[in-house]
């Protein structure tokens, strides 16, 4: 009896709806390919990822002084609960949005949601008359900052085959580098040019061109919809990977045909594999294993256990932690310390930030291209055991070309970590059952962001309070031995969280 006999009416009808999609999903999308690709969804996410920090610093320049024009003083606290706010609004609104969007299956709607509010809290902060809007335009700014780090880096996972999905992250994690390279000085020559309300209007300006690319995207599980080809692109692509990251081989799990239905995987086992299969190795799920998946959507309480419980990912929301602790701790105490030094004013100190973000632009791509031949671990080691020899330099005192070049260095190697922390993550959903790409980047966000509120606190606390002038000295010491501590970690929890991976049903 033929194939075609013994097929069940559901296997057919859905095989029916693969194969003819105008039938029965309408018409086709103009620029399905493109807008589905790997590469435009990379670029929209990683313009969104610039648009985010570039209107985060654009502001910050300008909040103290639209202040004291509404008559407040002590500007640089109230400056500082605006501050709070955004960071506040982050830890609140990561865990509700990453558990959403995993529940209902959906990307593109949190991110179109999450633009217009940023829209908003920019019209909000523009026109803001009194204090209690401009902290509730913040609080939107971070809910809007929530949805694209952990939907849109869930969005690359789900897209990107995971062969070079540390790639792909690493080149969106460009995004950071840029927006703070342009943000700042933008902000001040409009601000001087035109009145505070410039740098606002074109904040809102970039910020609705960059919506258009949000709105053009097709995410993989609806070009599927139309053409079946898009899941078999990414899984033809996993089949020739040996190594994803680590310790995870891509042969490890066995792919589900897109078309087989749940009851058929009980005749793969009875013809002797050893496992159900349970998850494809594309990042991005066919629609049958998305069928499959839903069902086993966990409780928060039951996820965080599943979290907790894993050495990798403990380790990954650590290493997040500490990242933003180290990248930020220097914030409120580097002008203050190049002025101290070197007699800089506020342009000066703009150009020595430059010497700290340009390197991002090669070290954030190159990392994450190793982490997926090399493995996250070792390109984790290589970043973090890098930069402890320039923090410690650092404290030299020399002149100004020594002080540029250690610097840079240091921001190498420091920047290139988050490509392949980032990476880990998204080995950590492949990993444990019942967890999704928005859970883990939820984590990440909650962790980060408690780290960036931390890092400046430490930083102004111990260069202000260590005595004989000696705070740089402790500041970079005190990073310097947060690196070694996220290394003897990375060592430790990655290697005993590997027989997890590997036995994870």
């Amino acid at each position: 009896m033929s194939d075609a006999a013994v097929m069940s009416p559901q296997l057919r009808q859905a095989a029916e709806a693969t194969h003819s999609p105008e039938k029965s999903k309408g018409r086709r999308p103009i620029g399905l390919e493109w807008r589905s690709s790997v590469w435009f969804i990379t670029l929209v996410i990683g313009i969104a990822i610039t648009t985010d920090l570039l209107i985060y610093s654009i502001i910050v320049p300008i909040i103290p002084f639209r202040l004291q024009s509404l008559g407040y003083d002590g500007v640089s606290g109230l400056a500082g609960w605006l501050l709070f706010a955004y960071s506040a609004s982050v830890v609140i609104f990561t865990p509700p949005i990453a558990f959403l969007s995993e529940k209902y299956k959906n990307r593109k709607i949190p991110l179109l949601l999450g633009q217009v509010a940023l829209i908003g809290s920019q019209v909000m902060l523009m026109e803001a008359p009194a204090f209690w809007v401009m902290a509730l335009a913040r609080v939107a700014q971070g809910m809007s900052a929530c949805v694209i780090w952990v939907v849109g880096l869930a969005l690359i996972c789900d897209t990107v085959p995971e062969k070079i999905v540390g790639k792909q992250l690493g080149l969106a994690m460009m995004g950071m580098s840029l927006g703070f390279l342009i943000g700042p000085p933008v902000a001040g020559a409009l601000d001087k040019r035109f009145g505070f309300r410039a740098p606002f209007i074109f904040g809102i300006i970039v910020t609705v061109i960059e919506l258009i690319g949000r709105l053009l995207i097709i995410e993989r599980k609806e070009a599927e919809r139309w053409d079946a080809s898009f899941s078999a692109l990414v899984s033809r692509k996993n089949r020739t990977s040996e190594k994803a990251y680590g310790p995870f081989q891509a042969n490890q799990r066995e792919e589900i045909p897109a078309l087989a239905p749940a009851a058929d995987t009980s005749e793969v086992n009875r013809a002797g594999d050893a496992e159900t299969p349970t998850r494809a190795t594309s990042c991005t799920p066919t629609a049958t294993e998305s069928h499959e998946q839903e069902p086993g959507q966990l409780s928060i309480p039951r996820l965080l256990l599943k979290l907790v419980r894993s050495p990798r990912a403990v380790s990954a929301v650590f290493l997040a932690l500490s990242y933003g602790v180290m990248i930020t701790s220097t914030e409120p105490v580097l002008p203050l310390y190049l002025q101290t030094t070197f007699d800089f004013d506020v342009s000066k100190v703009g150009l020595i930030y430059i010497a700290a973000i340009v390197p991002s632009f090669v070290s954030s791509p190159v990392s994450g291209w190793y982490a997926d031949r090399g493995g996250t671990i070792v390109s984790t080691l290589v970043c973090l055991i890098g930069a402890i020899p320039f923090w410690c330099l650092l404290t030299v005192h020399s002149n100004l070309a020594y002080f540029i070049v250690m610097f840079a260095l240091l921001n190498l190697f420091s920047t290139g970590a988050i490509s392949p922390i980032t990476a880990e993550f998204a080995m950590v959903t492949r990993s444990l059952e019942g967890v999704g790409y928005g859970h883990v980047y939820g984590a990440f966000n909650v962790a980060y962001g408690i780290g960036s509120a931390l890092g400046p606190v430490i930083g102004g606390q111990l260069y202000d309070h260590v005595s004989s002038s000696r705070g740089w000295l402790a500041l970079c010491f005190f990073n310097a031995g947060v690196a070694a501590l996220s290394t003897i970690v990375t060592i430790a929890w990655f290697a005993s969280g590997e027989n997890d991976i590997k036995t994870s049903p």
